[in-house]
């Protein structure tokens, strides 16, 4: 899949596509119903398939104090993405020119002039251009104007008719759930960072771990998780087994969150190196111990009860 940072200039064998649109946080089952009619449309009309997006997401531009909350950074949304089989993204910085755009503007010079779009596919809820005053209606509407075909997905739903949505998973995710979230999204929630160098004090009671920060990622609830973890060794992800701690580390109070993963029967030295971390099931929320001790006696019992999980559980990807 090849990534365009503009929508200006695209290259010829990039027009006339059919364009999935939106924010696509998560890529979870709705948006890949979204996406998937791309490439069913791309198929019969004969153009490339492509999925336009926008970064950083909207919410953080219109309001940037506010907390993370991503599930899928630009580079994870990617992956997804690529894994769907898509031939394009087109990933539009958000930005105050972005923003003022009206939507009919947009639909003209992106949609139509940039793109040279043959069909455009968007979820029921989407909303776009300036004040938010494109929706389906419009881009059907335009779709008539400038002959593009138009088709809204509708909501995605679960067996007792619940959408499958991005605050859905944020919502599992905060509550303890990543099993639920994993439903959801159609994988399991993944956590992607670079392994960073510590205080190495998880070697000194034989629990050394690899220290990820979250970055933009939104904050699952604090606590112990059993994992599985891949590094990246020859083009391929491998995967291990493990338990992680995402929180503060109350016991020897140190500042900033921080998600440590210990790998069982691995002792490879990975600083440095990107890793991919599947939350697979929450064992416990995070506590202050007494000392050291009582700390490793209970990251033990952990690790028992994670082997037990995974033991029973397959990685969703």
């Amino acid at each position: 899949m090849r990534i365009f940072r503009h929508y200006q200039d695209l290259p010829t064998e990039a027009r006339g596509c059919s364009v999935a649109i939106g924010n696509f946080d998560g890529v979870h089952r709705g948006h890949q119903a979204v996406i998937h009619e791309a490439g069913v449309s791309s198929k019969d009309l004969g153009g490339p398939w492509t999925v336009m997006t926008f970064e950083p997401h909207p919410r953080m531009f219109f309001k940037p104090d506010q907390p993370p909350f991503r599930l899928t950074p630009m580079r994870v949304k990617a992956q997804q993405v690529e894994a769907l089989g898509a031939d394009y993204m087109v990933v539009l910085h958000f930005d105050k020119a972005l923003s003022s755009l009206s939507a009919d503007t947009f639909i003209k010079e992106v949609l139509v002039d940039a793109l040279g779009a043959q069909h455009v596919i968007a979820g029921y809820d989407f909303q776009f251009g300036h004040d938010r005053k494109g929706n389906a209606e419009l881009l059907l509407a335009k779709g008539r104007e400038y002959g593009y075909h138009f088709t809204v997905v509708r909501p995605v739903t679960d067996d007792d008719g619940q959408p499958f949505s991005s605050t859905r998973v944020r919502d599992c995710l905060r509550s303890g759930d990543p099993k639920g979230a994993a439903f959801v999204l159609g994988r399991d929630f993944e956590i992607e960072g670079r392994v960073e160098k510590g205080d190495q004090r998880g070697q000194t009671i034989g629990f050394p771990t690899a220290n990820l920060r979250l970055g933009e990622y939104m904050e699952p609830t604090h606590g112990v998780y059993a994992i599985r973890a891949g590094l990246e060794i020859d083009g391929h992800f491998q995967w291990y087994d493990g338990v992680a701690n995402l929180g503060v580390r109350p016991t020897v109070n140190d500042r900033g969150v921080l998600l440590e993963v210990n790998l069982f029967n691995f002792d490879q030295d990975i600083y440095g190196q990107h890793m991919r971390v599947a939350l697979a099931d929450f064992i416990r929320p995070e506590k202050k111990f007494d000392g050291l001790d009582d700390l490793k006696t209970q990251i033990a019992e952990d690790a028992d009860r994670a082997k037990l999980i995974l033991a029973g559980h397959s990685r969703i990807i």
